[in-house]
């Protein structure tokens, strides 16, 4: 056992705190008992001083002995309790008055330190003192000569008799205390011994344990430097070994973790599949579009994932149908579109062992394509429409009507008609331009509401009178004043109005509402029309869409009013909305907020 470094240490160290707890314990106390002692020494001193002041006051005419009573009654008056004797000596060594009754009478020498009293008699000391420690009695003893004013002779002894038994009593139990705290000193010091003696030898088992490992193959072991010592220089060494082999590791490492935050956080989903169709990895997007769990896509063979999407993606396919297993496929899960592009991959012989799969949702691009496709289509189409109507009335003119005035203003009439719809059609599709290139300018400034509708339905009371249609406006507000354009605003109104009198049937009512609401101002518009079908509501606002095409064309609309009042409102940071039921009428809500501040705020946004 003593051969390792862990004991020798422990060892050494209890040896150390053990001499100098015994040297501190003998110290201590050695003090505390000089310290009593001289506590009590100082007590009878003064005791004895106040005495013999008050003997040393009784005339010198008589013997002590004749003055007993007076000197009982200096030392009753002085007798403190059972710590302390007093005792008061004449020249024949009788006491002739103490505190002690059963020793009054008697004579010193059989029960007091005769030498003590014999030494001051002979006047050889002024004072003089004696421990007295034996197993029977621990006291200390102080004599001081009696002498009486004006006279120079010593006619007795003041004797002082103190108890030391409880201050032994408690010096042995400091030794006792000071023993058991050694004893626990000492514990406390193997204990501590033997965590720094294992603080010390840890690093040279962790050097051999490692040294272990690595012999073993595992390489990526490294030792902590604790010191400059030569354990210290040791795992310097082994440290300088692994280096190498660890910075070799850690580009491994770097390379992978890099590799793995891109196929992570990357916007496509990527799959990886052995030949067998074991899935190797699947990146969190993958597992978003396909909707499954990282669990449920590792259990799953791949080509019953991909078998019910497209067989065109299916290992069995791809292997019997594409030599260079390079391709891409689309694939639809739900109403989202995904093109999934594939090629092989290699293992470390070089031989083609899975296939590398990315996702891409395009369902947007698909949407804007879409989107794109009609919007040309339907340009095109309005053009078509009166170019043709134009170039056919215009050819008929050229062959030899002219000559017929009455036809003539009538085919003139037309093609005026047409050209109009056509710069419409232009004029619309220019502010909406604008709208998407943030080009257009509003004049936000404080208006009244109340003034805009009541200007709307004047200007379009004349078209509702022709169709005997009933155009009334309702509100509780003399005036409401916010911020918003009014020309555009008024825009919003005329298009919405005259869309609610063009397709409501004669004899019909259109009303509009206009109401306070916390922080807005809703205008309603209801008319008692034709409606429009549920199932057009959705695209209501799309460009050229029409709910009845034919009529529509017929009543001279582009398609593309509703849009832009839509785009007209947004910018005032409002919402639009339009409730419909197929031939009971239509409602259209309008909300613009009432803050006078939001005038700057969207003067600095369009």
């Amino acid at each position: 056992m003593f051969k390792s470094i862990r004991w020798k240490f422990i060892t050494v160290y209890f040896a150390l705190v053990f001499i100098a707890m015994a040297i501190i314990g003998v110290f201590i106390i050695q003090s505390f008992q000089a310290h009593h002692l001289n506590v009590v020494r100082n007590r009878l001193n003064y005791m004895a001083d106040s005495i013999l002041s008050n003997i040393e006051k009784i005339p010198p005419d008589s013997s002590l002995k004749e003055e007993k009573e007076a000197l009982q009654s200096i030392v009753e008056r002085w007798s403190k309790g059972s710590f302390e004797e007093l005792f008061v000596i004449d020249g024949y060594l009788d006491i002739i008055a103490t505190d002690n009754p059963s020793f009054e009478g008697i004579n010193a020498v059989s029960e007091l330190d005769e030498d003590l009293i014999v030494e001051v008699l002979s006047g050889k000391k002024a004072s003089s003192e004696k421990d007295d420690i034996s197993q029977e009695k621990k006291t200390k003893n102080i004599v001081f000569p009696i002498k009486r004013e004006g006279s120079t002779e010593i006619e007795g002894v003041l004797y002082l008799r103190s108890d030391l038994k409880d201050i032994y009593d408690s010096l042995d139990k400091s030794k006792k205390i000071m023993t058991q705290a050694v004893i626990l000193a000492l514990g406390i010091t193997i204990i501590l011994g033997y965590l720094i003696a294992k603080s010390i030898t840890e690093p040279i088992n962790d050097v051999t344990e490692k040294a272990s490992l690595m012999a073993k193959g595992d390489f990526n072991q490294r030792v902590e430097v604790k010191s400059d010592d030569e354990i210290g220089k040791l795992a310097e060494m082994f440290n300088f070994l692994t280096d190498k082999l660890e910075i070799t590791l850690g580009e491994i490492s770097s390379e992978k973790s890099k590799m793995e935050t891109i196929l992570n956080y990357m916007a496509d989903g990527l799959i990886a599949v052995y030949k067998n169709g074991r899935i190797i990895h699947a990146n969190p997007k993958a597992m978003e579009m396909l909707g499954l769990s990282k669990e449920t896509i590792l259990q799953k063979k791949y080509d019953k994932l991909f078998e019910g999407l497209n067989d065109k993606l299916t290992l069995k396919y791809i292997m019997e149908n594409n030599e260079t297993l390079i391709g891409s496929e689309t694939i639809i899960i739900d109403e989202s579109i995904y093109t999934v592009d594939y090629a092989p991959f290699k293992d470390e012989n070089n031989h083609i062992g899975g296939l590398v799969l990315v996702l891409k949702d395009v369902t947007k691009q698909q949407k804007l394509e879409k989107m794109r496709r009609e919007f040309v289509a339907n340009v095109s189409h309005e053009l078509k429409t009166p170019l043709t109507s134009i170039k056919s009335y215009t050819e008929t003119l050229l062959d030899g009507m002219l000559d017929d005035r009455t036809i003539s203003e009538q085919f003139l009439k037309v093609v005026n008609s047409e050209a109009d719809r056509m710069t419409r059609l232009v004029r619309d599709l220019l502010q909406l331009s604008n709208f998407d290139n943030n080009k257009t300018k509003f004049n936000i400034v404080n208006n009244d509401l109340v003034q805009l509708i009541n200007q709307t339905v004047i200007k379009l009371g004349i078209t509702a009178k022709n169709k005997n249609q009933r155009l009334e406006f309702v509100t509780d507000c003399e005036e409401l004043i916010t911020c918003f354009d009014f020309d555009r605003i008024e825009q919003v109104l005329l298009n919405i109005v005259s869309n609610a009198i063009k397709y409501t049937e004669d004899n019909g009512k259109i009303s509009i509402y206009l109401e306070k609401k916390d922080y807005e101002a809703l205008i309603t518009v209801k008319d008692t029309g034709i409606g429009i079908p549920k199932e057009d509501l959705p695209r209501i606002f799309e460009r050229f869409y029409r709910v009845d095409k034919a009529r529509s064309r017929e009543l001279g609309g582009t398609g593309l009013g509703l849009s832009i009042a839509k785009e007209i409102i947004e910018a005032h940071n409002g919402s639009i909305e339009i409730n419909s039921e197929f031939n009971k009428g239509t409602e259209v809500k309008i909300r613009i907020p009432l803050q006078k501040s939001l005038c700057n705020t969207i003067l600095n946004t369009v």
